[in-house]
């Protein structure tokens, strides 16, 4: 495991079981993590803690990742900061829908470890 940090991903899911996975897969990678477990949580962190990265679940209670995505890219504090959805609807209607909607990259579920480091490298500035 690397000490270096590589950068701050800010991820934003409403399952307890898949934010644990994805955090400890960024962790192990050498990323720094803050969770987020719902859309309206996201917004608060990612406007405080600017991270260099937010990876979002589509379906939430409450707010989507869309939605979530369309706030983010007009608030001028974020809207430079890359997003990748990251989401089990794997449509190519979804795919475009979030591209749309300002996301950077679109990673289904499930996805292997290298898949999501591969999304996250692919936008990181």
């Amino acid at each position: 495991m690397s000490l270096t940090l590589l950068g701050t991903i800010l991820v934003v899911e409403d399952s307890p079981s898949e934010l644990e996975l994805m955090s400890h897969y960024l962790k192990e990678s050498g990323y720094n993590v803050i969770k987020a477990a719902g859309a309206k949580e996201a917004m608060e962190k990612a406007t405080s803690q600017q991270p260099d990265v937010i990876v979002t679940d589509v379906v939430m209670p409450g707010m989507s990742g869309f939605e979530l995505c369309r706030f983010l890219k007009k608030n001028p504090v974020t809207q430079k900061v890359p997003i990748v959805i990251c989401s089990s609807k794997n449509q190519e209607i979804d795919r475009l829908w979030a591209m749309r909607q300002g996301a950077d990259a679109y990673l289904t579920k499930p996805y292997t470890r290298e898949q999501l480091l591969r999304a996250i490298k692919s936008v990181a500035i």
